[in-house]
């Protein structure tokens, strides 16, 4: 069933990016199919997201319907089966973000994958590009938070001493809220945008059709990753057979794009791909910047990728980051200005506020969200037991801050990561990514009211 969740996902993905009506029928069936996983997994924060994703397939099968007859009633017939109006993508995006974020339990896999053709989407239709990757980034984030699978939740309630579902369990009373907000904030976007963006997309889409083969088989190629991702293939392991079995469709479907990208001279020839233009290709485009002319300016942005060596500086700055940071924990001098917030601590919302604000420091200064958060719990652990207050509370306030907001700090390895894979710089989303700025405030009210808060006794 996960498998089967998986698959009508990517292809109500693929069917929503080419603007196809029975999109709507894909995702009722993916909604349900995912209701029923995550009941069954005790998941019930997911079961109502999908429950909430279900209501809005059948609401939006309506008004695509009508949008298509709309279209007939204005002599545009050819528009009326390839143009449906997209005027609720920022919450579709965070909608679909968060749920690829629970089932693969990363936020880096998601903003990587579904993220990238979002933006296209988004920008296609006349979002600003912070818009879209605040809503890609706040959706990723919440399933992240919430996934059993997520390798920064396991951390976070593995440092303090919390049991993981006890963790997750806890978390909904800060997560749920924050997100809940964010979903408003995002649908009222959607609400006020100008539905004659359709027609950009429209020009988008034959441009796109024009250039490229686009085949139902490519639907291969992200399935078969996230069926590696879901079975915790190793990192190494899945980015090599990925990027294999994305070689081969791109000569299987797209030999005149791989002959362009060898010899752009040669552009519309029509004579077949000879093996060393393909081997030459192949090379370029898993190695170095590649682009291609599809007649649009705006579309040739979108298309264009700046492969491994792109992704160079970034490997740097993490390694950097990484050292940095290390050194700055080994020594103990981050310890020492750490130290000297928990003399200020006298009450719970103090308690939370100096580990709250403690993590979003430790982002800032390490430049890595895993040493913040391990620092972070190993400083108030402590602090936290001699007051009586339970561990799943440390857990809280920690992944409510050294998680969320890593990817708010333009040096951190998130942040940078995400902004070069998203093409849209950290300080231009950082306002729109409202789940990641709202979830350490919400954590230091709901430890204001003490609403779930109880000592050991």
């Amino acid at each position: 069933m996960q498998i089967f969740t998986l698959v009508t996902g990517v292809i109500y993905i693929v069917l929503e990016i080419r603007q196809k009506n029975f999109m709507w029928v894909v995702g009722i069936a993916t909604s349900i199919a995912a209701m029923w996983v995550f009941f069954r997994q005790g998941l019930y924060a997911s079961f109502g997201l999908n429950t909430y994703y279900l209501i809005t397939s059948f609401i939006g099968l309506w008004h695509w319907g009508r949008d298509r007859k709309r279209l007939v009633a204005n002599d545009s017939p050819a528009q009326a089966d390839d143009v449906i109006h997209l005027n609720r993508l920022p919450l579709s995006t965070i909608i679909i973000s968060a749920v690829i974020a629970v089932m693969t339990g990363s936020s880096w896999t998601t903003i990587a994958t579904i993220g990238v053709a979002l933006v296209g989407i988004g920008t296609a239709q006349g979002y600003e590009p912070g818009w879209i990757a605040g809503a890609i980034i706040s959706g990723a984030y919440f399933g992240d938070k919430v996934s059993p699978l997520s390798d920064t939740t396991v951390l976070a309630s593995s440092s303090a001493g919390t049991p993981l579902f006890t963790h997750i369990k806890f978390m909904m009373v800060t997560t749920v809220p924050s997100f809940i907000i964010t979903l408003v904030v995002f649908l009222v976007v959607s609400l006020l945008h100008d539905e004659t963006s359709a027609l950009r997309a429209a020009d988008f889409s034959n441009d796109l059709k024009q250039t490229f083969n686009i085949s139902p088989w490519l639907l291969l190629v992200p399935v078969l990753t996230a069926i590696l991702i879901i079975r915790k293939v190793s990192a190494i392991a899945t980015l090599f057979i990925a990027a294999v079995i994305a070689g081969v469709a791109a000569i299987l479907f797209q030999p005149h794009v791989i002959g362009f990208i060898a010899d752009p001279s040669c552009a519309g020839s029509g004579r077949e791909l000879s093996f060393v233009e393909g081997f030459k290709g192949l090379s370029i485009m898993y190695y170095g910047a590649t682009s291609v002319d599809t007649g649009n300016e705006a579309l040739n942005s979108l298309v264009s990728t700046r492969g491994m060596t792109g992704m160079l500086s970034t490997v740097f700055l993490i390694i950097t980051a990484s050292c940095f940071g290390g050194t700055l924990v080994g020594s103990g001098m981050l310890q020492s200005l750490t130290d000297a917030l928990v003399r200020f601590v006298h009450k719970r919302v103090s308690m939370v506020a100096s580990t709250v604000g403690t993590g979003i420091f430790a982002n800032m200064i390490t430049g890595d969200q895993y040493l913040s958060i391990l620092l972070t719990s190993s400083l108030y652990k402590k602090l936290y037991e001699e007051r009586g207050y339970k561990s799943k509370l440390l857990s809280r306030s920690v992944e409510d801050s050294a998680t969320v907001t890593s990817v708010l700090v333009p040096w951190n390895s998130c942040g940078m990561t995400q902004a070069t894979v998203l093409k849209v710089a950290t300080l231009e989303y950082l306002p729109y990514c409202f789940f990641n700025l709202l979830s350490p405030l919400m954590s230091i009210f709901i430890a204001a009211i003490g609403y779930k808060i109880v000592r050991n006794k």
